[in-house]
């Protein structure tokens, strides 16, 4: 069955085999300031990882391991900002929708 996400909101984090996870409600309680600070920590750390990256690059003695491990991250990284900006940009609409554009 499936169930429609109309008015949900895409949480920053993947439930059972990686499927979306989604909260139904106002956008008030203890998930969603959650959801929210986790969204912040993931922009933040995708900073930081360009940051890195641009280190790493420059490093003529980077080893392999490190090289590896970042580019793991950076599988990663575009993932999490994508479901953010998902996430974000359906409540904005939504928002838009209702006439109350944040």
């Amino acid at each position: 069955m499936r169930h429609s996400t109309e008015g949900a909101r895409l949480l920053p984090w993947t439930g059972v085999e990686g499927k979306p996870c989604y909260l139904v409600g106002d956008g008030e309680g203890y998930v969603s300031r959650l959801a929210d600070t986790i969204e912040s920590v993931q922009l933040g750390m995708a900073v930081d990882l360009l940051g890195h990256v641009e280190d790493l690059l420059g490093d003529r003695s980077a080893t392999s391991e490190q090289l590896r491990y970042v580019v793991a991250r950076l599988a990663e990284s575009p993932r999490e900002v994508h479901r953010v900006a998902r996430s974000r940009g359906a409540r904005l609409a939504a928002a838009v929708r209702a006439g109350h554009p944040e």
